[in-house]
């Protein structure tokens, strides 16, 4: 696996009188104008660096008359000869150089995706019609990738996805419904997307609950456990398929910082009783930081066992004004005092999307990210025999409510 962000990029500033160019080929090249020389090493940081994939939405390549290669926008009626793929070159590195860290807590997501173009990519994201799932949808919408929402409230779907294509021409979205309090609709939004779909590049796992009071779903379990881990847990492998079906596919977890407070420590600890707590042994903390323990354990498990397949999961930010502390009027209060020194939906959606999309991410794996940036885990979200516990519990748990299921069969059988 290469080295991934472990780099400043404040050096990365080019010293007065140099320029920055491209040749044909992709090869960032600096040209001195005081000297009038060139090289292919940054003046400052001594590494190379390529442009790559294709240009922004509305570019085009040309070669004149002359042989000079244009490049034409013609959203603004344009020409230049510099790439505008320069803004987001990319350094070239062996597999065991490491890759510098491009963005930070400050970053949006929309910045992350500059001049990316995600045309003839899906995407699926959970909880998306509102919050840092709507930024999320939104922003990969808006440079060409087709969107799921996937979301409870059918109606709040639509009238989000409408809203993201009313801001661009030919900008896609569709909507599913899915409900994470039944797994039986789980199954069912599994299948309608298959029908539809038969490839899914990018999988963002982001629909969550937070401070619920005791309650359970249809299927008997605690909510929160259930909505954050177990119903995502297996909506992921129904869509096993078209995941695999598409070359450097993607799996994103959100998880959060909260997951270091987990209770959870050895896999003595994962039985069901602990998971899915009767009312007199839950409380709302507990439940919330040992769902989000469980994401990072999900994510490092699968990893291990979809070798193929790229998985992180992620921290999207403290205290976010989203709409994830509705049930809680304190935290209602606390989130809108807190709002002006917290990210905005933007920034939050930046590190999911990061993860998503960064061409530097290509063939790692199984990597916690903070601010767009690789951090590490608990001790506990890294045991292997914690996650493989926790894998096993959620397989029995779902058996045990689709015992009958031919379905549930097929799927625990590959597994």
């Amino acid at each position: 696996m290469v080295g991934v962000l472990n780099d400043s990029d404040s050096d990365d500033e080019l010293p007065p009188g140099w320029e920055e160019r491209a040749t044909i080929d992709g090869n960032v090249y600096y040209v001195n104008h005081f000297t009038k020389g060139t090289q292919w090493t940054h003046p400052r940081t001594g590494r190379k660096k390529l442009v790559e994939g294709e240009l922004p939405n509305g570019w085009e390549k040309c070669v004149s008359d002359n042989g000079k290669v244009l490049f034409v926008d013609h959203a603004h009626r344009t020409t230049t000869y510099t790439d505008p793929r320069l803004a987001f070159a990319t350094e070239y590195r062996e597999m065991s150089q490491p890759v510098r860290q491009r963005f930070d807590g400050s970053s949006t997501a929309l910045a992350v995706l500059h001049g990316r173009d995600l045309r003839g990519k899906v995407a699926l994201v959970t909880g998306a019609n509102t919050g840092i799932g709507f930024e999320t949808a939104r922003s990969l919408a808006l440079h060409g990738c087709r969107v799921v929402l996937a979301c409870r409230d059918i109606e709040k779907a639509q009238k989000a996805a409408r809203k993201i294509e009313a801001e661009r021409e030919n900008v896609s979205c569709d909507v599913l419904h899915l409900d994470l309090c039944s797994l039986r609709q789980v199954q069912i939004a599994a299948e309608s997307f298959k029908q539809k779909y038969k490839n899914l590049h990018i999988l963002i796992l982001n629909a969550g609950v937070f401070q619920l009071p005791y309650s359970l779903t249809e299927d008997g379990y605690e909510m929160t456990f259930q909505v954050n881990h177990l119903a995502q847990f297996y909506f992921t492998l129904l869509l096993e398929e078209p995941i695999h079906h598409c070359n450097n596919a993607r799996v994103v977890i959100l998880s959060s910082e909260s997951h270091r407070f987990s209770s959870i420590r050895i896999p003595d600890d994962l039985d069901p009783s602990k998971l899915s707590p009767p009312a007199y042994k839950y409380w709302k903390w507990s439940a919330y930081n040992d769902s989000k323990l469980c994401n990072v354990l999900f994510a490092q498990e699968l990893a291990r066992r979809w070798r193929t397949i790229s998985v992180f999961s992620c921290h999207p930010g403290n205290m976010v004004s989203s709409n994830l502390a509705r049930q809680s009027w304190f935290f209602r209060l606390l989130f809108a005092i807190v709002r002006p020194f917290t990210k905005s939906l933007q920034q939050a959606a930046s590190t999911s999307v990061f993860c998503a999309t960064a061409p530097e991410l290509e063939g790692a794996t199984g990597i916690y990210f903070n601010n767009c940036y690789r951090c590490d885990s608990s001790r506990e979200s890294l045991d292997p025999d914690l996650a493989g516990t926790l894998w096993s519990i959620s397989q029995e748990l779902i058996r045990n409510v689709l015992k009958n299921d031919k379905l549930w069969y097929e799927v625990a059988e590959k597994r």
